[in-house]
């Protein structure tokens, strides 16, 4: 089965060549990344980690260099001799791993899954243990570094009902592919049943929490608040602040008619917009135009440009920032779940202690949804009529609000722990190899 991967691999990427060609030219930092990603580390980098025997975390993107960031955080003070070097597959990643992940000796591309590039980073780096954050299923990655005797963990696993649909075609090649993983290290019941459902031998799947729950995004002092907020353009805080946060297309419309509702009682309200994806970030200003909003783009603040006019909101178009301006919000509505998403991470604005506003389709965080919608700290709607009464409504009931921001920060902390489980079984590893060389 590995042989037609890697024929299907190969005319993927060939069908990406002219792309390819055309970021190389146009795109900063492409020609690094891509040179990473073959196997070819520069210089300084390759010192630090050559045959160091590093622990190897690996997060793909920026929802599991999140989750990562509190594990080698810990993993950084329980083991202050060890290396550890963190992959990531986007650049977004790579600069949220840059600006968030303290203790990392190096962070590096991952390599392109094909069997030489993936045995020559595997060589260079020669790692005592693999550790997947979250769930990156790379077949060849996972099968040469199995053939090498190098243990693979997987931590804070988590498998969307969407990818459970997708792997339970092929499960035949996956359990064989997840064989290779000593431990599953799951962020609940849920997630622990998808990925037995694809293949994984239940003995090695146990359930030890989400570690985002641990991030630190929560800790927000007021003077930092208060910075952000002048930054902003936000000096004054007697006004509510909405956040709508991981937008999708077709949802920022509905965004706009819930502030414009809520500007009719609150007139000096304001609202900051993160979209998803940062290309967008015109679109969702040129929108606003029509509801009669004057949006800023953040970046452009951070560059220093001046606003014409007088503006009701921003546009928060950087890297890395939203976990903690959710601390500016009185109310925060999170994207993805009004359009067919599945949503997006709603502890951001829990740990933040924040009224959360969801759509529909929160299928991608069941139990994490459920856990803080049983509590009354986050609303589902059913649809843009009722997201629209329900903001109105959460801004008007002080103690409504009040409620939720409470609950929130109950579960919070009754679920943080879950590094510490992780790193627990990592421990075990570690012990094991120990007593056997």
């Amino acid at each position: 089965m590995y042989w037609l991967y890697n024929i299907l691999l190969l005319m993927y990427w060939a069908s990406l060549i002219p792309v390819l060609i055309y970021r190389l030219i146009h795109e900063e930092g492409f020609y690094q990344r891509i040179k990473q990603s073959i196997g070819f580390l520069p210089d300084e980098l390759k010192k630090k980690i050559s045959d160091r025997h590093a622990i190897w975390v690996h997060a793909a993107s920026v929802g599991e260099i999140v989750a990562a960031s509190p594990i080698v955080r810990e993993m950084r003070k329980e083991h202050p001799q060890e290396v550890i070097i963190v992959s990531v597959v986007t650049a977004t990643g790579f600069r949220m791993a840059h600006q968030i992940i303290d203790g990392a000796d190096g962070i590096l591309y991952f390599p392109l899954d094909l069997p030489y590039l993936t045995g020559r980073i595997l060589n260079i780096v020669n790692p005592k243990i693999i550790v997947l954050v979250e769930t990156e299923i790379w077949p060849n990655f996972l099968r040469i570094a199995n053939r090498k005797k190098i243990p693979i963990m997987m931590m804070n696993g988590r498998i969307s009902q969407r990818s459970v649909s997708r792997y339970r075609l092929i499960t035949f090649f996956t359990r064989h592919v997840l064989a290779s993983i000593r431990i599953f290290c799951m962020q609940s019941r849920i997630d622990a049943q998808y990925i037995i459902d694809i293949g994984a031998d239940p003995n090695k799947v146990i359930v030890t929490g989400n570690t985002k729950y641990d991030q630190t995004y929560g800790i927000v002092t007021p003077e930092e608040k208060k910075k952000f907020l002048a930054e902003l353009g936000f000096a004054e805080t007697d006004y509510p602040i909405m956040i709508a946060g991981s937008t999708h297309k077709g949802e920022t419309a509905s965004v706009y008619k819930a502030f414009v509702a809520i500007r009719k009682k609150h007139p000096r309200a304001r609202l900051i917009i993160a979209p998803r994806y940062i290309y967008q970030s015109d679109l969702v200003r040129e929108e606003g135009r029509k509801y009669g909003i004057t949006m800023a783009k953040r970046s452009e603040m951070k560059a220093g440009k001046k606003m014409d006019g007088p503006y009701e909101g921003v546009i928060l178009d950087t890297i890395g920032e939203l976990g903690r301006v959710y601390s500016l919000g009185d109310l925060v509505f999170v994207g993805g779940s009004l359009a067919h998403i599945g949503g997006h991470n709603i502890l951001e604005p829990a740990a933040h202690a924040k009224p959360i506003v969801v759509g529909p389709n929160m299928f991608n965080f069941v139990e994490i949804y459920d856990l803080l919608s049983s509590r009354g700290a986050c609303i589902m709607v059913k649809n843009e009529t009722e997201f629209i009464e329900t903001c109105v409504r959460i801004v008007d009931d002080r103690q409504m609000a009040e409620n939720m921001k409470r609950h929130c920060i109950e579960i919070v902390q009754e679920n943080q722990g879950a590094t510490r489980r992780n790193l627990a079984e990592l421990q075990k590893i570690l012990d094991d190899l120990h007593a056997w060389r």
